[in-house]
């Protein structure tokens, strides 16, 4: 007569190298995420003697990609639309430099969230609060900096363009960059009887040059 036992389950043995490396790993992973949420409470928490000693430390975490702000509590609509535009100086053949037209940052974002019924984040947020980066850390009259994260801004605005535009233009190396802003005020509505919103404003601002070191990290 056959035996009905059914068999055990062999129970898998892990080696003490696998089990060293799995808990090295776990001691990484949970190294970094609470020094991450440690950063990240420095941040957001009153000012005191210890995120004043780390405040470059902290800084270099956050920002740009972990800024905090409480506008998804206490939301303020936006009242202008900011428009961002990009060209770039290029070199050819004979060493001389050519000019490009104007590339329309802010539009292509646009076009790719009209009529898409789950429009990326990237394409709603990314440029424009880099914008209200730099503008938070540029004066308005000069762009000059008006406080330390002020190249970070430069650097962060760049990089986005240029990982949208690429390393050339019409096979020609780019050499500097230039970004245009148009700022429009929303007009009221029809009903309210309020003035019409003045004329756009313009700002260009100041050529960067470009390097392979900007490209870093970009796919």
């Amino acid at each position: 007569m056959a035996d009905s036992t059914d068999p055990q389950p062999v129970r898998r043995v892990w080696s003490v190298p696998a089990r060293a490396v799995l808990g090295l790993g776990a001691v990484v992973l949970l190294t970094g995420t609470g020094l991450f949420l440690g950063a990240v409470f420095l941040h957001v928490a009153p000012s005191n003697s210890l995120s004043r000693e780390y405040r470059d430390e902290v800084d270099g975490v956050v920002y740009p990609e972990f800024e905090q702000n409480w506008k998804l509590f206490a939301p303020n609509p936006l009242q202008q639309n900011v428009s961002l535009d990009a060209r770039v100086r290029t070199v050819v053949a004979d060493g001389a430099t050519r000019t490009h037209d104007w590339t329309g940052l802010t539009a292509r974002d646009i076009d790719a969230i009209r009529h898409n019924p789950a429009p990326s984040h990237a394409d709603q947020n990314l440029l424009r609060r880099a914008w209200d980066f730099y503008e938070g850390s540029h004066s308005s009259q000069d762009d000059s900096l008006t406080n330390p994260r002020g190249k970070l801004a430069e650097q962060y605005l760049k990089r986005i363009a240029l990982q949208r535009i690429g390393r050339t233009v019409d096979g020609e190396r780019i050499l500097a960059i230039e970004f245009r802003v148009t700022t429009a005020t929303v007009p009221p509505p029809g009903w309210s009887g309020e003035s019409p919103p003045p004329a756009p404003k313009v700002r260009e601002l100041p050529w960067w040059p470009v390097n392979d070191e900007d490209y870093r990290g970009l796919g």
